[in-house]
Order: structure tokens, then C-alpha cells, then sequence
């Protein structure tokens, strides 16, 4: 079987890993990407979860532009049916090793929460409540 010299990566995992060199010219990598999931030598989620409130970041962005209403009759559906989904994937399938994981998670929420109308002074936990939102961190 012949390899493909342009695809082949070394991923070297774990703590007591020599970290070899290869006789096949391969990339030496900090994080893969495989099935759309970034893990990184120590297994852990954390550039998965930075992607994945980038991305939460650029609908939630979208969505602003795209509506002059600031009501939470408005901009709640779009956020639970667009961004909330992006949150709670990373949230439910693995669960966050650093309290930074999660606090970038979190923080998109709040950024979500902050400008609707009638809100804007309220405290994010009390907002969660009016809004009938669940802390990513306590999903």
C-alpha cells in the first residue's frame, strides 16, 4: 500500500511519549483534526470549544446585523435554534477539563444576552432566569 506523502501527520499523545522521529517524511503536529474534531496531544477539547464559540460568535454576529429588533421575542428563537446548539454539542459529548473552556462558552452566552432589550442592567444569572437559559457550565 503506498502512503500519501501529503497526508501523512504524526500526532504524538501522552505524557511519557519519547516523541520519536520517523523515517517517513511526516508533519509533526500539536492538534488534529479528524471527523471535524480538533484534539490536540493531551486529548484535551480546548482548541475544539475556542472553534466552536468563534463560530457561535460569527451567527450571533449574523444575527445582530441582520435584526434591528433588540426584543427577546426576536433574537431568542434565532439564538436557541442558531447558536445554542453550537454551545451545548461541545458541552454534552465532552465535558470541559478547564474552567477557561467553559468560560469561553459561557462568555458568548452572555454576549447573546447582554443587549436585548429591557436586560441590559440586569446581572447574567438573573438574566438566565428571565430568559429561561441554562449555564453552559451547569448543563
Amino acid at each position: 500500500m503506498k502512503l500519501n506523502k501529503v497526508k501523512r501527520k504524526v500526532l504524538h499523545l501522552g505524557r511519557n511519549n519519547p516523541k520519536n522521529q520517523y523515517m517517513l517524511v511526516a508533519t509533526q503536529l500539536e492538534s488534529s483534526l479528524d471527523l471535524r474534531v480538533l484534539v490536540d496531544t493531551k486529548l484535551s477539547m480546548s482548541q475544539q470549544r475556542v472553534l466552536a464559540a468563534k463560530a457561535a460568535n460569527g451567527i450571533l454576529s449574523c444575527i445582530r446585523q441582520s435584526t434591528g429588533d433588540r426584543s427577546r421575542e426576536a433574537i431568542l428563537p434565532l439564538y436557541s435554534a442558531l447558536v445554542k446548539p453550537h454551545l451545548e454539542c461541545w458541552v454534552q459529548c465532552w465535558p470541559p477539563q478547564y474552567k477557561r473552556d467553559m468560560d469561553i462558552l459561557e462568555r458568548v452566552q452572555q454576549r447573546a444576552t447582554k443587549k436585548l432589550t429591557g436586560l441590559e442592567l440586569i446581572f447574567y444569572d438573573e438574566r438566565l432566569k428571565e430568559l429561561g437559559l441554562f449555564s453552559p457550565e451547569k448543563a
